[in-house]
């Protein structure tokens, strides 16, 4: 199984302003990316996690919903592929005003830089799942923009961004940010 033709991918990009102690897309200044459909949607988690270890640029770590409180990870970014349903999702905080709301489905792929705060709102067909993974080599950690993680936020600073296309490889929207 491949990605669908990157010539017919529909991308979303957001900036997310920081919020409180959710510092969201302000320290890189990479966006949330949304890849819509890079999958074709029969494609199934472990169809999935074999296309991610054949490009090589993450590793699948978990199948998984996604957690219904905010939180964040200060020492890598995060590539969600959703291999089962629909849902409603909220990056940048709930009660940040300028935070985003996508529905995603099967077959949709999203590129969440390090700091960008995110949560599930809402299973809509119920079965929400996703395939995680994170850049070759890093572990991910559980923040929730509290007082005691400021040193671990200014971490983010120092993380490498992609420099290959989780999904596609040597172009790709992560390559495209500008």
């Amino acid at each position: 199984m491949n990605a669908n033709p990157l010539k017919n991918l529909r991308v979303s990009k957001y900036q997310i302003p920081p919020h409180n102690l959710i510092p969201n897309t302000s320290i890189q200044h990479h966006p949330l990316l949304i890849y819509h459909s890079a999958f074709p949607f029969t494609a199934s988690a472990s169809a999935i996690e074999s296309h991610l270890h054949k490009i090589g640029v993450v590793t699948p770590q978990w199948r998984f919903t996604m957690y219904s409180t905010t939180h964040f990870h200060s020492s890598s970014h995060e590539v969600l592929a959703i291999s089962n349903g629909k849902a409603k999702l909220c990056f940048g905080g709930e009660a940040n005003p300028k935070n985003v709301e996508p529905v995603v489905e099967k077959g949709d792929v999203i590129v969440v830089p390090a700091g960008v705060g995110h949560r599930l709102l809402e299973d809509i067909e119920g079965g929400f799942e996703m395939v995680g993974s994170y850049p070759t080599g890093k572990q991910w950690d559980m923040c929730y923009g509290r007082e005691k993680e400021k040193e671990k936020i200014e971490g983010i600073q120092e993380l490498k961004w992609f420099d290959r296309d989780p999904i596609y490889g040597q172009e790709g929207p992560v390559l495209n940010i500008s």
